[in-house]
């Protein structure tokens, strides 16, 4: 079945990531979509509206709208009508249903969701963390993380501490060398735990590609036959990991075929059940 291309504009009064992560959700669910995105954020005034809207009738298409000004809305739904586009405004339904439910009438606060609060400078907190507790770098500190992710190199637990990070949990990362022992910290720490590992095909590909961007071509053949990527040795290497998991308890979770955002949410069920656990 061929491609089928649209235009979709995404219409927001802040950062426009709740718009781009409904619409990679929803655009994931078509194997043959081609799709031209036109984002169109911070959109506080009337003039940077009627901007938009003049960037929209050059290339139309749908239009997914998190506006939430009442008196801009209203020009976004004109100027789109006049276009001869489709506009969705996509929290309309949670929103009505809360109104409905809680009993009181929403406050249209633009970005209202990104405020200086105490979840806020917990991410911060988190950020700051994790640069100082990456990669086994000052281990003393893993008393306070939330979580303390282990693998073997490659295994993608940078990147997933970053994206916890993100979302407010502290976490540290140690890697797992073979040949080498256990740091003394990790032996008895009252903290969850969690292995990340991965298929061994899959990791020779990517430190792989890691060596081809480290290394220049004189260095090529040298890099390729690296033990790194030797596919018997990161096969033990991985197994090896697995064991040493499995020997402490610690709970494995398989990066393999997962994004970095699905990683942490299974780090994250993890970290909740392990809070559970331990709650007096």
């Amino acid at each position: 079945m061929p491609s089928h291309h649209i235009v979709l504009h995404l219409a927001s009064d802040a950062t426009g990531q709740t718009l781009d992560s409904l619409v990679r959700a929803s655009v994931a669910q078509f194997s043959h979509a081609d799709v031209t995105y036109h984002r169109w954020n911070l959109l506080r005034t009337r003039s940077q509206l009627r901007r938009a809207l003049e960037g929209i009738a050059q290339d139309p298409g749908p239009v997914l709208s998190s506006v939430v000004d009442p008196r801009l809305r209203h020009e976004l739904t004109v100027g789109c009508g006049h276009i001869g586009v489709r506009l969705i405004n996509v929290l309309d339904p949670v929103t009505n249903v809360l109104q409905d439910e809680l009993g009181e009438a929403a406050i249209a606060r633009p970005g209202g969701q990104y405020v200086m609060d105490d979840a806020y400078f917990r991410r911060i907190d988190a950020m700051h963390f994790v640069l100082a507790h990456d990669d086994g770098q000052e281990m003393g500190g893993l008393s306070h993380a939330d979580v303390v992710l282990v693998g073997v190199s490659r295994a993608s637990k940078t990147p997933t501490s970053f994206y916890l990070a993100n979302c407010g949990v502290k976490a540290a990362n140690v890697p797992l060398i073979p040949n080498l022992p256990l740091p003394g910290e990790l032996e008895h720490l009252s903290r969850p735990v969690v292995g990340l590992t991965i298929d061994p095909d899959v990791l020779i590909g990517i430190r792989r590609h890691r060596l081809d961007v480290m290394a220049d071509r004189r260095m090529d053949l040298v890099m390729r036959n690296n033990p790194y990527v030797d596919p018997e040795q990161v096969e033990e290497e991985v197994r090896w990991a697995r064991r040493v998991c499995a020997r402490h308890g610690w709970p494995l979770v398989d990066v393999s075929q997962r994004s970095i955002e699905e990683t942490s949410a299974a780090v994250m069920e993890v970290i909740a059940q392990w809070e559970e656990r331990h709650r007096p």
